[in-house]
């Protein structure tokens, strides 16, 4: 088993418990390839930058659109450009409702494999709708489809080998694209935010020496549906965290995510005595009190089987069954939007020793090959593009 040098981690043989243990590792070695490429990129990002009218668009399939989820705020508010997320699988079926032709248009592209057929098609798509159109391939596959493209206008940040994932579920892969994109959206300052990055490095060690076994006792509880709930950037995180326990169970455990203040709104009712609710906390002083209230609405409720509470710190007045922190020191707050990159990390425990429980194997959960590392059985048709 593959240990961090904090001796933090998973107890378990196979890819994915590495895969999810060696996170703050791949985080730091993320950064540093981005400081080897920061002049390359800077001539490509700068003059897209100039533009005044540049529309983004972040977009992939799966986890992968869960990382434009996470990202489309925090992308508007660093960079000042238009920003939507939309996911490959709507790009293609419906590129004339996203796409502008009479628009600048820089296409930002996850992928794990970047074999994904919507992936690929999205790319063409777009080249032929916007006018002009300029592509960032984010993938951690160098074989890749999307990586081998050839095209003037694209640039492809390669992550390190570690984040091409082995295991069928996408961990390091996606925290690594999701932390690789937020940097992208602070290109300029990219130097200067090395002490964020060794505080989320020093709080993902810390989440991985303190939670492992903690969770392994959560996962094995009778639970048949898991919550998760974010809020801003920590929403997007949510939605990749009920995606993960729910590949990784092989449907067994039903997910569901949401926001604090949406949950309200009707999605409240699939909290029963069987779900496992999951909270993640923003330590905005803004954001707060909205998910304060909503926690200790479900606590005196006691409808869930179990609650969950992920934050930086201990949240003051607020009774949960489990508290998950990422650190026990005073000091300034992690950026919110750095701390959805390792708030991920409980979802990926809990999913894996669900799995386990389950007696699935993590690498490959799924029995029947309903799902599979790359998608299959997807066809693609021309669009027809003069409409």
């Amino acid at each position: 088993m593959l240990k961090t040098d904090l001796e933090a981690g998973i107890a378990g043989d196979d890819y994915t418990s590495r895969e999810i243990s060696s996170q703050p590792s791949l985080w730091q070695d993320t950064y540093r390839s981005l400081l080897d490429q920061q002049e390359a990129l800077t001539d490509f990002l700068q003059p897209l930058w100039d533009q005044d009218h540049l529309d983004v668009v972040l977009t992939g399939a799966g986890t992968s659109a869960f990382i434009g989820e996470a990202l489309q705020g925090p992308f508007l508010k660093n960079t000042g450009k238009l920003t939507r997320a939309i996911a490959t699988t709507e790009l293609v079926s419906h590129p004339s409702l996203f796409l502008r032709r009479d628009r600048p248009t820089l296409l930002i592209s996850f992928a794990r494999s970047g074999n994904s057929p919507e992936s690929v098609a999205a790319v063409e798509i777009a080249n032929a709708l916007c006018d002009p159109v300029y592509h960032l391939v984010i993938t951690c596959n160098e074989g890749g489809k999307l990586a081998r493209q050839k095209n003037s206008q694209q640039y492809t940040l390669l992550l390190p080998p570690a984040a091409n994932d082995q295991g069928l579920a996408m961990t390091g892969s996606f925290s690594a694209m999701l932390l690789t994109g937020l940097l992208v959206s602070r290109w300029s300052s990219l130097v200067s935010l090395r002490p964020r990055v060794e505080q989320l490095v020093a709080y993902g060690h810390h989440l991985l020496r303190q939670a492992p076994e903690r969770l392994r006792k959560v996962a094995e509880l009778p639970f048949e549906r898991i919550v998760f709930l974010g809020s801003g950037p920590l929403q997007g995180t949510a939605q990749e965290s009920h995606l993960k326990v729910q590949e990784l169970t092989d449907g067994q455990v039903v997910g569901k995510h949401d926001s604090f203040l949406g949950f309200r709104h009707g999605p409240k009712v699939v909290a029963n005595h069987q779900s496992l609710v999951v909270l993640l906390f923003s330590n905005n002083p803004y954001v707060r009190p909205y998910e304060v209230d909503l926690a200790q609405e479900l606590h005196q409720s006691s409808k869930a089987l179990y609650t969950v509470g992920v934050a930086e710190r201990p949240v003051p007045g607020v009774k949960l069954d489990l508290w998950i922190t990422m650190t026990e020191h005073e000091g300034a707050p992690l950026d919110e939007e750095l701390l959805a990159v390792c708030s991920v990390l409980p979802a990926q425990i809990i999913g894996y020793y669900k799995s386990r429980q389950l007696g699935l194997a993590p690498d490959n959960p799924s029995v029947n090959g309903t799902i599979s590392r790359v998608v299959k059985g997807v066809t693609i048709y021309p669009y027809p593009v003069s409409s």
